[in-house]
């Protein structure tokens, strides 16, 4: 069983790197699609701090400790390969029931989302990937990706430039990502994407 992160800023490009892969892998191996998304805590918790706050984005938004239960453990050295792809849906705001599946042995495990790389889950990836994308084309990106879904704009730009990019910045200089992946791709231009680091 292989796990691979593919770690990186909000609208850098990560699952659609991810579904890539899998479907490029899919040809030799089965191939397990995970999204952070999945993995949500409640809203009451992840806005405590406000829902405008970085600190909250980076320290509460997910449920790591449910990553490792549901999907990093089972899948890893000694896992019975058990897994679930989602414990918790952030639309309704409640826990889901997804049925156990179970994952054949040279299966690869495709997990994409951000702060994939933070030291509570940083041992448990056997390869890991950080998409990269500057502020400003993030948020080029942002203005026409999630206009209709954050309801405008205006709200877009606030939540960008409040939240989600100085989260990001926090998780830079909290744990390195760029430093701990294995692979970086520059991916600001996605017609042609650069690989700036690669194992030795």
């Amino acid at each position: 069983m292989l796990r691979v992160a593919v770690d990186g800023p909000d609208a850098a490009g990560k699952t659609t790197l991810a579904d890539e892969l899998a479907r490029n892998l899919a040809r030799r191996r089965a191939a397990i699609r995970v999204g952070i998304d999945g993995f949500h805590r409640p809203r009451s918790v992840r806005l405590r701090r406000g829902n405008l706050s970085p600190d909250g984005f980076y320290h509460d938004s997910f449920d790591y400790d449910a990553v490792r239960r549901a999907v990093l453990d089972p899948l890893g050295p000694g896992g019975d390969r058990r897994y679930r792809t989602a414990v918790f849906n952030y639309r309704i705001d409640a826990a889901v029931e997804e049925p156990v599946r179970v994952a054949p042995e040279d299966a690869v495990l495709l997990f994409d989302g951000v702060f994939m790389l933070r030291p509570e889950l940083r041992e448990c990836w056997d390869v890991s990937i950080f998409v990269d994308v500057s502020a400003e084309e993030a948020l080029r990106r942002a203005l026409v990706r999630d206009v209709e879904a954050l309801g405008g704009s205006d709200v877009v730009r606030e939540r960008y430039e409040r939240r989600y990019l100085p989260g990001q910045r926090l998780y830079r200089v909290t744990a390195e990502p760029e430093l701990a992946a294995d692979v970086v791709i520059d991916n600001d231009d996605p017609a042609e994407p650069r690989v700036t680091k690669w194992p030795a």
